[in-house]
């Protein structure tokens, strides 16, 4: 009974979830600004529904929720609406929103419609803080990294329409171009320590309690290459090599890497606890 109750909150959340975007697209377009404030609520609510979900998983397993592959993806969800309703209130920048909840709603919509499964014992007899440590570091560099590829985006359409002179009514919510590059630059810088500290716990945790573990595996590889990546990013950018729209397409090919590595990586992987 308790798990149906909790599937028809999680419908109800998707439902919630898909007028606010209806309702931001409106504000966009239209400038509806009672569109605005409602859909800002319905993604509120959205928030309360997963921070109750988390909650109360917690509460049912006692730790923190983010073992299983669900679990990864709902707390990634609830770290994308958080960053939307922190930038609806804080840097009040529109279209940044609008996208950030749609790679939201996408992440929601597979959490509440995939098969569900128990992390199992094996899960249980792993777990430590150290694990946890470094699943939390590894979803909040996704989160930053899913921050750096929105103002990639927006970076290359505000440039385009700067280009072909194409600047009309619908734009000018924008923030500028140099905006848009201090906060790629900003959520990339914070997320390449993330990462990097999440390997080092997790490699130091897999070397200390697992007895098969190897290099090899294919999330480790996929996980370093990705830091790699970013890594050279980062080099190429300070060394002022790698700038305007280069460098913003390079983000957004890392942040499909990071996707891939995400799903098919955990899939692929031989010890990975997340299925």
């Amino acid at each position: 009974m308790a798990d149906l109750t909790m599937t028809r909150l999680y419908e109800v959340m998707i439902v919630l979830y898909a007028i606010s975007l209806v309702l931001y697209f409106t504000d966009y377009f239209y400038k509806q600004l009672q569109a605005r404030r409602i859909a800002f609520w319905f993604v509120s609510f959205v928030w309360i529904i997963q921070s109750a979900a988390i909650i109360l998983t917690m509460i049912e397993t006692k730790r923190f929720p983010i073992l299983s592959l669900s679990e990864g993806i709902l707390f990634y969800s609830w770290l994308l609406v958080t960053l939307s309703i922190f930038l609806h209130c804080i840097a009040r920048v529109d279209l940044p929103v609008f996208v950030i909840n749609i790679l939201g709603f996408l992440f929601a919509s597979v959490f509440t419609f995939m098969p569900k499964r128990p992390t199992g014992v094996v899960s249980d007899t792993l777990m430590s803080e150290m694990l946890a440590i470094h699943i939390s570091f590894a979803i909040l560099s996704y989160a930053a990294f899913t921050l750096t590829f929105v103002f990639a985006i927006l970076y290359l359409v505000l440039y385009r329409l700067l280009k072909k002179k194409k600047w009309t009514n619908i734009w000018t919510r924008l923030p500028s171009l140099q905006q848009t590059s201090s906060w790629m630059n900003i959520s990339f810088f914070i997320g390449i320590p993330l990462l990097f500290v999440s390997l080092l716990l997790g490699f130091e945790w897999a070397a200390v309690t697992i007895a098969s573990f190897s290099l090899l595996d294919a999330k480790i590889i996929g996980s370093f290459i990705i830091l790699m990546v970013y890594c050279y990013i980062l080099y190429v950018h300070r060394k002022n090599k790698l700038t305007g729209v280069k460098y913003a397409w390079l983000h957004i090919y890392a942040y499909l890497l990071v996707v891939v590595n995400f799903f098919l990586g955990s899939g692929l992987s031989q010890f990975h606890l997340w299925y």
